[in-house]
């Protein structure tokens, strides 16, 4: 019944009220402080600047009193993925650096030091994303993403640009991410107990595990289509109607702490994006530890 469980490895669109600083501070500045800390991992080629971001997301997760292990649930459904991001790199950039060390040859094919870095980098940059998407979803209700964005967006409706909608757009996408996976569990378990074949082989075969999704997918495009529609119905219910002229019950209000976050956010931005960061191997090598 493990192979079933999807949506323990779902963490994005999941609140996790645990009453830390990190939940407690305003929306915007969560979605503020993750936009420029994405932004400077994205940025950002240095190794040794991603493994510094990395030690910030951790810090951040640490604060927000969540268990890394809970969070890196997520890399959970995407390891066949980063898996095969992983061979793709081995198998095209082991002749980028011809000068630089070579861990292992085979014929054409090559680990050498490049390659090895630049996996290490992915890592850590989708580690990263991962991290502090989930902390978006897992630090703030559905109600405060959806204040905080159209709040962030309102300067741009001079630009004809539809902020509420925007917004309610963006979170009722994020919320369904988990409401998606309990779909693919619930006809998951259908589908096997009468009698098909699912949830049985390994997930390391990608073509056993394509073959078994494959009937899965018209029926969940059909469950989720059927979730929009008890949406639109619920919202049509109680008289919901977009625009600039609809007031908000709740009124967000920040505080110093907040600004102080955001401004953390960009100072950590322009120092991680604009100052020229050493290699590794000349670090290393400073240090005496020499071939890597």
């Amino acid at each position: 019944m493990e192979n079933f469980d999807l949506l323990r490895n779902v963490t994005i669109g999941q609140y996790i009220p645990t009453g830390s600083v990190i939940h407690r501070l305003d929306p915007r500045a969560k979605l503020l402080g993750a936009f420029f800390l994405i932004l400077a991992i994205t940025f950002n080629t240095s190794l040794i600047a991603n493994f510094l971001m990395m030690l910030a997301v951790l810090g951040i997760a640490k604060l927000s009193g969540i268990s890394f292990g809970y969070i890196l649930r997520g890399l959970i459904l995407g390891l066949p993925i980063l898996v095969f991001i992983f061979v793709m790199q081995f198998l095209f950039t082991g002749s980028v650096e011809p000068s630089g060390a070579v861990y292992f040859e085979w014929g054409w094919f090559r680990i050498t030091r490049y390659s090895g870095w630049l996996i290490v980098l992915s890592l850590m940059r989708i580690t990263g994303f991962i991290f502090l998407t989930s902390l978006i979803t897992m630090t703030a209700t559905i109600t405060e993403l959806t204040h905080g964005m159209e709040s962030l967006l309102r300067p741009f409706r001079r630009l004809r640009v539809p902020a509420h909608e925007l917004a309610l757009i963006l979170t009722i996408a994020l919320r369904f991410v988990p409401t998606l996976a309990e779909e693919m569990e619930r006809i998951m378990k259908a589908q096997a107990s009468r009698g098909a074949d699912i949830g049985t082989r390994r997930t390391w075969r990608p073509d056993k595990a394509a073959r078994e999704f494959l009937p899965l997918i018209v029926p969940l495009f059909i469950g989720a289509l059927q979730r929009a529609e008890e949406l639109v119905w619920a919202m049509e219910a109680r008289c919901y109607v977009g625009g600039d002229n609809r007031t908000n019950f709740i009124q967000l209000r920040s505080s110093p702490r907040d600004y102080w976050v955001v401004g953390l956010a960009v100072f950590f931005f322009l120092v991680m994006t604009f100052i020229p960061w050493p290699d590794i191997h000349v670090v290393l090598e400073r240090f005496g530890v020499a071939g890597l």
